[in-house]
């Protein structure tokens, strides 16, 4: 890269889980000992600081490899929202900049990418009783009103989509402007003053499987069974986003006697092959199509041919 620093270069590396996101960013902030790196996470399930294995996060002796940001920074107890994320990515970018090194941007979740990229929508605050009316309907019914209020949005949305409806629905009703029009006039994005060398990883699906496979094996054995006894035993609010990690709730009914362990392996290995379906085939279809994709199995011995996709 030329001027680096000076072109707001960001590096993102994106993709599904266990495409090999973390050992590339490693690898590529290691190529160059001459050249600062910061591994920033744009991964909304390692974000929180209670399911370090479970999530995946960058273990000890990577963490130690290079500089890495916003990892476990949050406690689990509430959620973390999408704009908050983007707020800190924002400044670790800054701070990245500020010290001379190159940001790259790693993570599997495509809505918060998206939205640090090309901002949010400026839609105010929900009218509260508003909000409580719409998610107290059956969904068929939200349907039917949005198609009545709103009938273009309605159209573009699947008719058994509880939280897109609602949303849609709350937002025309509170704002009496429909959402789709909000969303055109996003702000707070960054993909106009940096210069952003996306890297997408799309890699074989059957390989991209087996290594969820083995990696969901690799977690039990490593503490994540320990994880979740602590997250039992702190007993979270029921809205916790901890609850909904890949993988707890196989691992607590195999803690609580309601099945064996190998049972509970089948059903995560087929919760985080599921997970990783849909971001393969969100970052598949909604990625800009102008952003390098690799689509064969990652090689760390061939650091170089990913170094020169950056440029």
């Amino acid at each position: 890269m030329t001027n680096p620093i000076s072109n707001k270069t960001v590096a993102l590396i994106a993709g599904p889980t266990a495409s090999g996101k973390t050992g590339l960013a490693i690898a590529l902030a290691k190529h160059n000992p001459d050249q600062k790196y910061s591994i920033i996470n744009a991964d909304s399930a390692q974000i929180y600081n209670h399911l370090p294995i479970l999530s995946a996060q960058p273990d000890a002796d990577e963490l130690a490899q290079a500089e890495h940001r916003l990892f476990g920074y949050k406690d689990g107890s509430t959620t973390c929202s999408t704009v908050s994320w983007a707020n800190d990515a924002k400044l670790e970018i800054d701070r990245a900049h500020g010290e001379n090194a190159i940001p790259i941007l790693v993570g599997g979740t495509g809505l918060y990418i998206r939205t640090l990229l090309d901002g949010i929508a400026p839609i105010p605050d929900i009218d509260p009783e508003i909000r409580q009316s719409v998610r107290n309907m059956e969904t068929c019914a939200a349907y039917e009103k949005l198609a009545a209020l709103d009938p273009p949005m309605a159209k573009t949305l699947n008719p058994n989509d509880t939280t897109r409806i609602a949303r849609a629905l709350e937002v025309i009703m509170s704002t009496k402007i429909s959402i789709a029009l909000w969303r055109q006039k996003k702000e707070g994005g960054i993909s106009t003053i940096i210069n952003l060398k996306p890297l997408l990883l799309l890699p074989p699906r059957d390989w991209l499987y087996e290594k969820c496979d083995r990696r969901f094996v690799q977690m039990l054995e490593s503490g994540a069974i320990e994880e979740v006894e602590e997250l039992l035993k702190r007993n979270p609010p029921a809205d916790s986003p901890l609850w909904r990690a890949i993988g707890v709730k196989e691992i607590s009914a195999y803690i609580n006697g309601d099945i064996d362990r190998r049972t509970a392996i089948e059903l995560g290995q087929i919760a985080t092959r599921q997970y990783a379906k849909r971001q393969y085939s969100w970052f598949r279809n909604q990625a800009p199509f102008v952003w390098k994709r690799v689509e064969d199995k990652i090689n760390y011995k061939n650091i170089n041919d990913f170094v020169t996709l950056f440029h």
